[in-house]
């Protein structure tokens, strides 16, 4: 998936437009380079939640256009196959400041060995580590069901107020927060790594 930061417009503003953007891959992270930017939008980065070609499949036609590097955690450059010029690894912690936005990387492995979210002031943009009331898949290649609950974990000592925005929506709202889904999500109940991996894995 890939986000388009553009100067002199507020966290907000960018979370709300690429949110409701789903033509790329990434649902929550994707931008057009066409009409639907006005005149004055630059596009200076691409954000890689995380390998999966659902969302990346984009991240060519991003770097022929726009010209601009891509942010992929270091653990999943492995996995991809194009575009490596411009694919520029990250590690946990980082940060990206692009006009007054700053963007923090928060390295999320378990659905992938590389996942990552990206947190802007009190909006959290969660890939497939963390839906509404679900959680990334921990049994495809790379996943690990172990590390997806610390990443859980990780993401809830967050402020409740933090505003969810997950890479895929399976529910009715088009956002949650983390108290929320402290509140609600079943993967948020469980009280043990056992407890998760019998919930998740079945095991």
């Amino acid at each position: 998936g890939k986000l388009g930061l553009h100067r002199d417009r507020d966290a907000l503003d960018d979370l709300r437009r690429i949110r409701a953007d789903h033509v790329c891959a990434d649902h929550a992270l994707t931008c057009r380079l066409d009409d639907e930017l006005d005149e004055r939008a630059l596009v200076t980065a691409g954000l890689a939640t995380h390998h999966h070609y659902d969302h990346t499949n984009g991240i060519a036609d991003l770097v022929g256009r726009a010209g601009c590097p891509v942010y992929v955690h270091k653990d999943d450059i492995p996995y991809l196959k194009e575009v490596k010029k411009e694919i520029k690894p990250v590690d946990a912690g980082a940060k990206l400041e692009i006009g007054e936005i700053t963007v923090t990387f928060i390295h999320t492995p378990g659905h992938t060995p590389g996942s990552q979210c990206f947190l802007v002031d009190h909006q959290l943009i969660s890939g497939d580590t963390l839906f509404i009331g679900a959680c990334g898949r921990c049994d495809l290649p790379g996943g690990n069901a172990e590390k997806m609950y610390e990443s859980l974990q990780r993401l809830a000592k967050l402020g409740d107020d933090t505003i969810l925005f997950p890479g895929h929506n399976y529910a009715d709202a088009p956002t949650s927060t983390i108290g929320e889904e402290k509140q609600h999500n079943p993967y948020y109940q469980v009280h043990s790594l056992h407890d998760f991996l019998t919930r998740r894995m079945g095991y």
